[in-house]
């Protein structure tokens, strides 16, 4: 295969997957508080199979990573006395089995013991770290836009919203749940307000993810022809050669 090839064969690779980010994102436009992403390309020198007066290197299109879009989605009543949504930028803490998570999505619930947990089962924290209980037979939960929870005129807890200098930090883990990668502590979220009874939309914005993915399809099917009339005129020049030796 020439190096055209090559390239040729980096370069769909990358719109693969490309196209794949790109359906994601369409899939969850619906998602609460889910975050649209896009790839990150760069151009990557690699030696040449052997051209005489061939150009050195070749560069090769290759993923660097994907670029996640934490602005702000648009908030939607719903009443949900357990549906919350943070207006401004911070993250509710959450607890799996597998470590501390952070998530944008405030569609909660409470599990058989009373736990305030997110839809996965994973008790969501409070600012000390610690598990929220609700008592039924208190009656109904309020939740001021500090996070601060009360019920029955008690306080019961205080929601953790945090934040961190540097989002490039997180990672996300499925549920709709990020990691921090990093050994970057998490601060108490300032600027912040805490919307009970509401829940953050996506921030996909559907027409302009299907206008990339038709570009995409077009990259890609410009490619493939590309690299087929490459093929082909390798094909006329050795038969060619065949002809005159």
């Amino acid at each position: 295969m020439e190096n055209a090839s090559y390239v040729g064969l980096s370069r769909q690779i990358v719109l693969r997957r490309e196209m794949d980010i790109i359906a994601n994102n369409i899939a969850n436009a619906d998602t609460a508080g889910f975050k649209v992403e896009s790839l990150m390309q760069r151009v990557e020198p690699k030696a040449p199979a052997f051209t005489l007066q061939g150009p050195k290197p070749v560069k090769f299109v290759v993923a660097d990573g994907v670029a996640r879009d934490f602005a702000q989605g648009a908030l939607r009543k719903t009443d949900g006395p357990f549906d919350m949504a943070i207006e401004g930028q911070g993250f509710f803490r959450v607890q799996t089995a597998e470590g501390e998570r952070f998530t944008r999505d405030g569609r909660f619930r409470t599990d058989e013991i009373g736990r305030l947990t997110t839809q996965g089962g994973s008790p969501v924290l409070d600012e000390g770290g610690g598990e929220i209980t609700v008592d039924p037979d208190l009656g109904a939960i309020n939740i001021g836009v500090d996070g601060t929870i009360t019920q029955g005129g008690e306080r019961i807890g205080k929601l953790a919203v945090v934040n961190f200098e540097s989002l490039s930090v997180l990672e996300k883990r499925g549920d709709n749940l990020y990691q921090n990668t990093s050994n970057a502590i998490p601060q108490p979220a300032v600027e912040v307000k805490v919307r009970q009874g509401m829940l953050e939309g996506s921030n996909v914005q559907p027409i302009l993810e299907i206008t990339r993915m038709i570009e995409v399809q077009r990259a890609y099917e410009s490619m493939a022809r590309m690299m087929d009339s490459n093929a082909d005129l390798s094909r006329r020049t050795v038969e060619r050669m065949g002809r005159v030796s």
